[in-house]
């Protein structure tokens, strides 16, 4: 039977100690917060519907929705105002089980923008 030496052990607690090593990225480890999201005015007119352009619209616009977009519209506010209302628009956007993920086939839409929505249904989404 062999007999590990010092240096023997020292070796393996090496290899052992460098392969419980792992590299993870500072922005999986540490993820940003919404600190400069600026959320102090929030409206449906200017901070609710460039979203919507940017991320919905291509699919639930009124000429497209039938089509495209579960015949859901988000075109106007009595559109939005809806799936407001039924909890639809936030859990979507959000990825919430029970939801259709929205956008479909496309990144998440960015945490600040979220959180904007979410003030404005919390404000009572109103038409302004």
């Amino acid at each position: 039977m062999k007999v590990f030496s010092i240096s023997g052990f020292l070796f393996l607690f090496i290899i052992l100690l460098m392969s419980s090593c792992y590299y993870d990225s500072k922005e999986l480890l540490y993820p940003q917060t919404n600190n400069n999201c600026d959320t102090t005015n929030v409206t449906y007119s200017s901070s609710v519907v460039p979203v919507l352009d940017q991320y919905c619209l291509g699919c639930h616009n009124n000429t497209s929705a039938a089509s495209l977009g579960g015949n859901i519209k988000l075109e106007n506010y009595p559109d939005v105002k809806i799936r407001v209302d039924d909890g639809s628009l936030l859990g979507a956007i959000r990825h919430e089980t029970g939801y259709s993920a929205m956008p479909k086939g496309a990144s998440k839409i960015d945490n600040c923008k979220i959180t904007i929505i979410e003030k404005w249904v919390e404000s009572g989404a109103s038409n302004n």
